[in-house]
């Protein structure tokens, strides 16, 4: 696999990429957004992206991952006071706000992202962002570009930083689009709010037992192991299935997931036991 765009066309797939970024306003779009040319221009398996929020005064950050992650990597990938991100916007700021490299072997020995990377085979991670102008330790986004098996090369860096303005500005639309939901009682803040048990309905009617399946499907399992995982058969999960493409307006899986990432229905509600709790594989 290539670590950027074929040389006879870089240029028609930036353009591709920047002419569909201003469709993109909420997660489930941005995450389809980024499965398409864009993954012809930088490849990854792995995209966490974060951005100021002004209520917090912190970075708050998103995951969109295309293999599974587990849960402990996940949680060290969602906060600036975790190693791996700490390392990540230090390596960033040593660089002078320039695209860089975070090695695995660049993290402290037990720590969920350097155990996930090692053992998913993720030699490096790709960092940059963008920081508010003359005060460079004032950041405004921050993207970490991770893709397992494979060490890209050079020009990687070069790509991550032509795309950078476009990916920032969309990403903070996407951010702002996201938070002004919550704020005004839409689907994040409902999706926050309140337990599931496991026959009612969460957002888009989607029920427990539904969003356990669409936790599997993100992961990447088919029917067969769907089945396997939750002790029903495969026809069962094939008309589960069924039901939430039909919920949620989808056309297929991947924008199932996509379309209930962005309602937040696959957050856990409060006092839930996650999939590595229950003894399952990932969340």
């Amino acid at each position: 696999m290539k670590s950027h765009a074929t040389t006879s066309e870089p240029s028609e797939c930036l353009l591709r990429i920047v002419e569909a970024a201003p469709q993109v306003s909420r997660r489930h779009q941005f995450f389809l957004w980024s499965q398409g040319d864009l993954q012809r221009w930088l490849p990854h398996k792995l995209l966490v992206c974060g951005a100021y929020h002004r209520e917090f005064r912190d970075l708050v950050f998103d995951v969109f991952n295309s293999v599974p992650i587990p849960e402990p990597a996940l949680r060290g990938l969602q906060t600036v006071r975790e190693p791996a991100i700490a390392a990540a916007i230090k390596r960033w700021h040593l660089r002078r706000q320039q695209p860089c490299w975070l090695h695995r072997d660049e993290l402290p020995q037990g720590d969920p992202v350097a155990q996930m990377m090692h053992e998913a085979g993720y030699q490096q991670l790709l960092v940059h962002g963008m920081s508010r102008p003359g005060r460079p330790d004032d950041i405004e986004s921050i993207f970490l570009f991770g893709a397992p098996n494979h060490i890209q090369d050079e020009q990687a860096l070069v790509h991550a930083d032509m795309l950078l303005p476009c990916l920032h500005t969309t990403y903070l639309r996407v951010h702002t689009t996201e938070c002004q939901l919550v704020g005004q009682g839409g689907v994040g803040q409902g999706a926050r709010s309140g337990a599931a048990s496991a026959g009612a309905p969460r957002h888009g009617g989607i029920t427990e037992r539904e969003r356990e399946i669409l936790l599997w499907v993100r992961d990447g399992l088919n029917n067969q192991q769907i089945s396997e995982k939750l002790g029903i058969s495969a026809l069962t999960v094939k008309n589960h299935i069924q039901k939430i493409l039909r919920k949620l307006g989808a056309a297929n899986r991947a924008q199932a997931v996509a379309k209930a990432m962005s309602m937040q229905a696959l957050a856990l509600p409060p006092g839930a036991l996650s999939q590595d709790e229950r003894g399952g594989a990932l969340t």
